[in-house]
């Protein structure tokens, strides 16, 4: 929607390998990784986010296990020829960003990126996995980044409840035979990875979930010049 127009687009070429998408109503050019109209009569313009999860096929299965797939058409070679191979061939492909000499992530490293109130921040795939929950603070808002049971799936919450931030910890045992579990330290409340409370005396409450885009490095920063990254010490 623009203006309160709603707007048919469709995928018109490739910039820095992100999508351009192009709208059928005005011929506008818009950015697919940030969703702003970089050429054309709707120029400047940004199309509203919407909240998104990238998950694993199983985690979303299991959480909605009455939802529908949209997929591609059986007879849609175009597409399948055009996604195949498609992390292997763009990886060797020079991008726009170049490596800083201050930075401490390769160009291609996966990481996961949140913006709050005006702030930018970018948390290292490998740190996540490696450190899972990671607690830190965005604009002025205390969040934790926890992987799923599957090692794949990543979510951010904010840890505020009731005005209160909680501390919170991943039970040890999460993925090994049992259900995954988080626990927060204040009280002994058990929590999901939907960010819902399952057990103890906040059973039934829901933690906020927080934006996360995944992102190759060289992406992110040429969107989010002012980002941070969350320090970690890699093997």
């Amino acid at each position: 929607m623009s203006d309160g127009r709603r707007l048919k687009f469709h995928l018109t070429g490739i910039n820095n390998q992100n999508f351009i998408m192009a709208d059928e109503e005005t011929g506008t050019w818009w950015q697919q990784v940030s969703g702003e109209a970089i050429h054309g009569p709707l120029k400047g313009r940004r199309l509203n986010g919407v909240f998104h999860d990238e998950l694993t096929f199983a985690t979303w299965r299991r959480e909605r296990p009455q939802g529908r797939v949209l997929r591609p058409s059986e007879d849609n070679d175009a597409w399948r020829k055009f996604s195949e191979r498609w992390e292997e061939q763009t990886a060797k492909l020079p991008v726009v960003t170049q490596a800083a000499a201050q930075d401490t992530l390769a160009p291609r490293a996966v990481v996961m990126g949140v913006n709050l109130n005006g702030a930018s921040k970018a948390y290292p795939l490998e740190a996540v996995e490696r450190q899972s929950p990671l607690v830190d603070k965005v604009g002025g808002v205390p969040l934790l980044v926890v992987l799923g049971e599957d090692k794949k799936s990543v979510r951010a919450f904010e840890t505020t409840v009731d005005g209160r931030a909680l501390e919170f910890y991943v039970k040890a045992d999460a993925g090994g035979g049992g259900a995954w579990r988080m626990f927060d330290g204040e009280t002994r409340s058990e929590w999901d990875f939907t960010g819902r409370a399952v057990a103890g005396a906040l059973a039934g409450r829901q933690l906020k979930k927080i934006p996360l885009l995944k992102d190759y490095w060289f992406d992110w920063k040429l969107y989010n010049p002012q980002t941070l990254v969350y320090a970690f010490n890699a093997p």
